[in-house]
């Protein structure tokens, strides 16, 4: 893992109206690193993930992404990172091939590129029965897989996945882990939120929000250590009853 930043932000900050959602957040995230950003419902992740991803401007603070300041390049940031949501990922009226075909045209491909990679990641991912399927008719697991490997398709510097692999069965999940593993090795950092503490685990470090701000960030093994904790799931339990937001 190198000493690059891909992610860094200083007193990131969103207000609605009187309300803090986002509470003067700092943090950094190396290349190649898998980092877990936890906390419970209503703490503020997907709020601090749109101004991450160039979606929403802050209302105070500064930082980059992918080497473009959040502030004033959220075009060229969103070009320049993947997305993937349990919500929303894949278009599920198109055929497999044809979400592989919009996706690498959004991400700036051209047709030879799109045309290379597309055998490939069919391939690779033993889909290429699949190709002609309409999305909506693939298992959930399998639709997660193919979502995750379109949004790396055009090779980021960086990956979002929010809840990636919500009502994923646990084998399916391992899986997609490994997919998550193998991003990494190739030098794309992963930025993943999860409800499953077991998946906070495999995370190089972790932060946990706590009521719009990062009240803990470390390796998931110095956490447990700092918190006197066996597991992930207890760590985060201790600090999410600090919260004083209604869920």
């Amino acid at each position: 893992m190198s000493n690059n930043d891909v992610i860094k932000v200083s007193g990131l900050t969103k207000k609605f109206g009187h309300f803090t959602a986002v509470d003067h957040i700092s943090f950094d995230v190396k290349e190649g690193e898998i980092f877990g950003f936890l906390g419970a419902n209503g703490a503020g992740k997907t709020t601090a993930i749109q101004m991450l991803c160039g979606i929403s401007k802050p209302t105070a603070g500064k930082g980059t992404v992918a080497g473009y300041d959040i502030l004033r390049e959220n075009e060229k940031i969103k070009r320049n990172i993947g997305y993937m949501s349990q919500k929303f990922s894949l278009y599920e009226d198109l055929r497999v091939w044809e979400n592989i075909r919009l996706f690498g045209g959004i991400y700036g491909l051209n047709d030879k590129q799109i045309a290379d990679k597309t055998e490939e990641l069919l391939t690779r991912l033993k889909f290429e029965d699949q190709r002609n399927a309409m999305v909506r008719s693939l298992p959930l697991g399998w639709k997660q897989k193919l979502a995750f490997s379109v949004a790396i398709f055009h090779t980021p510097k960086i990956v979002f996945l929010d809840e990636p692999t919500g009502g994923v069965d646990p084998a399916m999940r391992r899986q997609f882990w490994e997919m998550i593993y193998e991003a990494a090795d190739q030098g794309i950092t992963v930025f993943v939120t999860t409800h499953y503490m077991d998946e906070a685990e495999y995370c190089n470090r972790v932060s946990i929000m706590v009521d719009g701000r990062i009240d803990a960030l470390d390796s998931p093994s110095a956490l447990k250590q700092q918190y006197d904790a066996v597991n992930m799931d207890q760590v985060f339990r201790k600090l999410a009853r600090k919260s004083t937001r209604a869920e």
